[in-house]
C-alpha cells in the first residue's frame, strides 16, 4: 500500500501549493498569500520525505528550520518566491479595470514640464474612468498617481524593493511591492489597455525596448498603444533608430510605427479613448 505522502506529491506543483494555502486560509480566516511561505515549506518536505523513502522504509521527516534549509540561497526555493510574486501579483492587478500603465524618470522634479504633463494626464485619465498604474515611485510615477489622486480616481503604484529602498510616493492609493525586477515588469504590463512613456533613464528604456519588441513579435498585440511624450526627448532616439539600426536592416520600416510620439496630455488622452478592452494575456 503506498504511502499517504507519495499519493499527495501526484498532484501538480501549483496546485499542491494553492491547495495547502487554501487549507489553512480557510481554516483562519485569512488570505492564501498569507500561507503562501509554509505551503512551499511542506511541500519541500514532502518531496525530501519521498525521495528518502525510495531508499529506506523508516526515515523520520526532515527538519526544514532555518538551521535544515538554506532559504536565502538555495536555488529550489528561489523558484518558490518567484511563483509567490506572479500570485500576489496577478491576484493584485485582478482587482482593477480600463488600467493605462505609466513609465518615466524617478528623477524628474515637480516643476519640470515633463511631471506637470504626466500629472495633468493622470488627472484626464481618472476624470475618464481609467486606472493609473505606475511603478510607485517619485519623479514621473509620483506625478502620475498625483494628477489621478486628486481627481478622485484610481492611483496604483508596483513598487520595487531595492538595496536603498525607493518609497512609495504620497499619491498612491492602493500598492504592492516586488523583489524582483522581471515580475513586477509582467505585471505592470499583462494587461495595460496603454503604455504612456515620459522621458527617463535605463529602466524606462529598458520598459519602452521590450515593450516594443513584445508588439514586434506578436505577444502583446500591436493595437495596444504604445504613447511617448515628449518629442524633444523621444525624435532623436527614433532619428538614431532610423540612421543606424533601420540603416543596418535590423528592423523593418513599420516597426519604427510601434508607437505613437505626442507632446501633450490632450493628444494622449484621445489615443487612449479608443483603446478597444483588453483582457490580459501573458506574452503568448
Amino acid at each position: 500500500m503506498k504511502d499517504a505522502r507519495t499519493t499527495v506529491i501526484n498532484i501538480s506543483l501549483p496546485e499542491r501549493l494553492l491547495h495547502l494555502a487554501d487549507q489553512r486560509a480557510r481554516a483562519e480566516a485569512r488570505t492564501r498569500s498569507d500561507f503562501f511561505r509554509e505551503a512551499v515549506r511542506r511541500y519541500l518536505g514532502l518531496t525530501t520525505v519521498v525521495a528518502a523513502q525510495r531508499q529506506t522504509s523508516n526515515v523520520a521527516e526532515p527538519n526544514m528550520g532555518s538551521a535544515g534549509f538554506d532559504y536565502a540561497h538555495n536555488p529550489t526555493w528561489r523558484i518558490f518566491r518567484i511563483l509567490a510574486e506572479f500570485i500576489d501579483g496577478f491576484q493584485f492587478i485582478g482587482k482593477f479595470e480600463k488600467t493605462v500603465t505609466f513609465f518615466g524618470s524617478a528623477r524628474t522634479a515637480s516643476d519640470d514640464t515633463h511631471y506637470q504633463s504626466a500629472e495633468a494626464l493622470g488627472g484626464l485619465l481618472a476624470q475618464a474612468g481609467y486606472t493609473v498604474i505606475t511603478g510607485g515611485g517619485p519623479g514621473i510615477m509620483e506625478a502620475a498617481n498625483k494628477g489621478a489622486s486628486d481627481a478622485g480616481g484610481q492611483s496604483v503604484g508596483l513598487n520595487i524593493q531595492l538595496p536603498t529602498e525607493q518609497r512609495t510616493n504620497a499619491y498612491v492609493k492602493d500598492s504592492i511591492a516586488f523583489n524582483y525586477f522581471f515580475t513586477r515588469k509582467v505585471i505592470m504590463n499583462i494587461s495595460a489597455w496603454a503604455y504612456v512613456f515620459f522621458p527617463g533613464g535605463y529602466g524606462t528604456l529598458n520598459e519602452f525596448f521590450e515593450l516594443i519588441e513584445l508588439e514586434q513579435n506578436g505577444k502583446v498585440e500591436r493595437e495596444v498603444p504604445i504613447i511617448l511624450i515628449g518629442k524633444d526627448f523621444w525624435l532623436p532616439l527614433v532619428a538614431w533608430l532610423r540612421q543606424n539600426v533601420l540603416a543596418k536592416h535590423a528592423i523593418a520600416a513599420d516597426d519604427l510605427e510601434l508607437w505613437t510620439i505626442v507632446d501633450s496630455p490632450e493628444e494622449a488622452l484621445e489615443i487612449i479613448k479608443t483603446t478597444k478592452p483588453r483582457p490580459p494575456k501573458l506574452y503568448v
